[in-house]
């Protein structure tokens, strides 16, 4: 369920990450996977921005490549990881990072006592979907606005809800890119690392973000930040 990339022999944190997958597959993932992949350039952004910073690293690895209906098969996925991850580490704060039908699964298991927060990618978000349990967490979205497979508006509704039920969202819109991030690729890669190592307190949050999220709850214009040209070192 859980794969280490990097744990510290005293982890003051953490972050897992969840790649996305199909709607209905009770099939094993292959070790190496296209969604997976995908994540990869994250993971290497996420290793340089917090070496030596005492954070743990680790991706969720499912049994299956679908969510399968009421099974939520990665959510259960996702809970399990976090389980074994607070086992070995103790009750570090944890970031999520997921996209896609990974974004889902981060979305569904941020309630997990161990989560602080969440940066969600091009994530799945039906109408059906609970976020009561993310108040208190801060969760944040980016989703380009080329994206047909899933769809930003979702996100926004989502997000809103979200908002709503007493979470700290902000949105991000990646214009020009698609749901396979393969436009504006290291914008996204850098955006999400920094977003991440915000949240677990190596630095504060881009002053566009900390803004959204103090805007009251009924906002729209929390949910709608242009995602800026993302320089390759933080300011």
């Amino acid at each position: 369920m859980l794969h280490w990339r990097v744990r510290p022999a005293a982890a003051r944190a953490a972050v897992l990450v969840l790649h996305g997958g199909e709607e209905h597959n009770l099939a094993r993932p292959r070790r190496l996977n296209l969604p997976l992949l995908r994540m990869h350039g994250f993971l290497r952004a996420l290793t340089r921005d917090t070496a030596d910073a005492g954070v743990a690293i680790g991706t969720v690895r499912y049994r299956h490549r679908g969510w399968n209906g009421d099974r939520a098969d990665a959510a259960q996925d996702a809970f399990a990881a976090l389980d074994e991850l607070t086992k070995t580490l103790g009750p570090v704060p944890t970031v999520l990072v997921g996209h896609s039908m990974g974004g889902r699964a981060a979305l569904r298991a941020g309630g997990h006592p161990t989560v602080t927060g969440l940066v969600a990618l091009a994530p799945w978000c039906p109408a059906e979907d609970p976020c009561d349990h993310l108040a208190g967490r801060d969760v944040l979205f980016l989703h380009g606005d080329r994206d047909t497979v899933t769809l930003p508006a979702d996100t926004r509704a989502f997000a809103a809800r979200s908002r709503a039920a007493g979470a700290r969202v902000c949105g991000y819109t990646v214009a020009g890119s698609g749901h396979a991030m393969l436009q504006r690729i290291p914008d996204w890669h850098r955006a999400t690392s920094r977003l991440t190592t915000a949240l677990l307190g190596l630095h504060p949050l881009p002053a566009e973000a900390a803004s959204a999220l103090a805007l009251p709850a009924a906002s729209p214009e929390a949910l709608t930040l242009p995602l800026p040209r993302q320089p390759r070192t933080a300011p």
